[in-house]
């Protein structure tokens, strides 16, 4: 953890941290980004949301930043609005872990994020995007890869893919369904964070992170200082250095206004 209290980069999670659970930047929130930004500090998203999703949040900023999306597969600038990086599942290898799950684990429905688009079979539950069969899903490379169940718990799914196609592909979780995100083997919110970071010659204990799911501990393992707001998973809760508000609380905002 630094001694110094003021760090030269924050990165924080979106949904269940920033975000109300609403899924809206407060005014209180979006005035301690512009705190961040205004310090001379950078400010990075690190989401397991899609580009397509970060209009709101975009706007929120005024379209300043970076972002790092679907868990490190995806870099955006917020302010061209463009993907300037990836880092996907190739088609061969996406192939490959669809037939292992579906061998492997019944009732699983597909769901994949490419670059520009969406695709999911008929019963998963996101149907704004156009419907598809696992063979034409993945045809092509993705950045990433969910895999729903109706009734497993998610720890215990996620578990179960893990011991399956971790040699494949890394999966994790943000979500209390049993919604397991797979990315291509190795990329995680940490690796994208990193090489920004070392970019900008700033080192892991010059980051302040903030984060509430499994998904975000790879980031809070690596950043200089961690932070859990009090609604996250327990597992993020035993592995931060400190706790802080809920995010309807603006847990995040609270500690952005002491550190500048």
């Amino acid at each position: 953890m630094r001694s110094d209290p003021t760090p030269r980069l924050v990165a924080t999670d979106l949904d269940g941290t920033a975000l109300r659970r609403d899924g809206t930047v407060s005014p209180r929130t979006a005035a301690a980004f512009a705190r961040v930004e205004d310090s001379g500090a950078m400010l990075v998203f690190v989401t397991g949301r899609p580009p397509r999703w970060m209009g709101g949040v975009a706007s929120a900023v005024r379209h300043h930043g970076l972002a790092i999306c679907a868990n490190g597969a995806l870099i955006y600038d917020l302010h061209t609005e463009r993907i300037v990086e990836s880092h996907l599942i190739e088609a061969e290898v996406l192939e490959e872990v669809v037939a292992q799950l579906r061998a492997n684990v019944s009732d699983l429905v597909f769901s994949v994020e490419y670059e520009a688009g969406f695709a999911h079979e008929s019963d998963f539950l996101d149907r704004r995007a156009v419907e598809a069969q696992a063979a034409s899903m993945t045809a092509r490379p993705c950045a990433k890869l969910l895999a729903l169940h109706p009734h497993m718990d998610a720890d215990e799914l996620h578990v179960v893919v893990h011991d399956l196609v971790g040699h494949l592909v890394t999966a994790t979780h943000s979500s209390r369904r049993a919604l397991i995100e797979m990315s291509a083997q190795g990329v995680t919110k940490a690796t994208a964070l990193a090489a920004f970071a070392e970019e900008q010659g700033i080192e892991a204990g010059e980051v302040v992170a903030f984060g509430d799911m499994p998904n975000d501990l790879p980031m809070l393992g690596w950043a200089g200082t961690s932070y859990a707001v009090a609604n996250a998973h327990p597992d993020v809760l035993a592995a931060v250095d400190h706790v802080t508000a809920a995010n309807d609380e603006d847990g995040v905002a609270q500690v952005l206004e002491k550190l500048f």
